[in-house]
């Protein structure tokens, strides 16, 4: 005799595409979360770098993941997760190791701009180095949002 109670897949929330992903929580954090990523490795590469190991790492970090969120959006406007529950599990582990990265990313760019603070045209990358430190401890905070979201979803 088959079960007659819900399944488990009933009880589970859909998975959006198309649209619905920029209206959908913790989706709709995708897109400020490439668009912050963007900004950060744009700053970077506007300043002079003087510390190149270091702010190598974020240039690494910050469009790596910008692709890579690329991508997953990319996928879930065009459907490609076919409601499968790995997505969630793919999506989570990503977003949560990409924010421990940033987070290290940050803290790297923020010791970036106090070095940058004296030298050579120094109001500027300093200018810069605080804009790129900020987008990046902002993007580290969308990352962990989105990460913390799926999971208690």
């Amino acid at each position: 005799m088959a079960s007659v109670g819900p399944s488990a897949a009933s009880t589970q929330p859909a998975l959006p595409s198309g649209p619905a992903v920029f209206k959908t929580i913790p989706y709709a954090f995708i897109l400020p979360e490439i668009v912050c990523g963007t900004w950060v490795w744009i700053l970077v590469a506007a300043t002079s770098v003087s510390l190149p190991l270091l702010q190598g790492w974020v240039m690494y970090v910050s469009l790596t993941s910008c692709l890579i969120s690329l991508l997953l959006l990319l996928s879930y406007l065009l459907g490609f997760h076919r409601n499968s529950e790995n997505w969630k599990v793919l999506d989570s582990l990503y977003h949560g190791t990409t924010a421990i990265l940033y987070m290290s990313a940050a803290v790297l760019q923020a010791n970036a701009t106090i070095n940058s603070e004296f030298g050579t045209n120094a109001p500027l990358n300093y200018q810069l180095n605080c804009a790129a430190s900020f987008f990046a401890f902002l993007t580290t905070f969308l990352y962990i949002l989105h990460a913390f979201s799926i999971y208690y979803q």
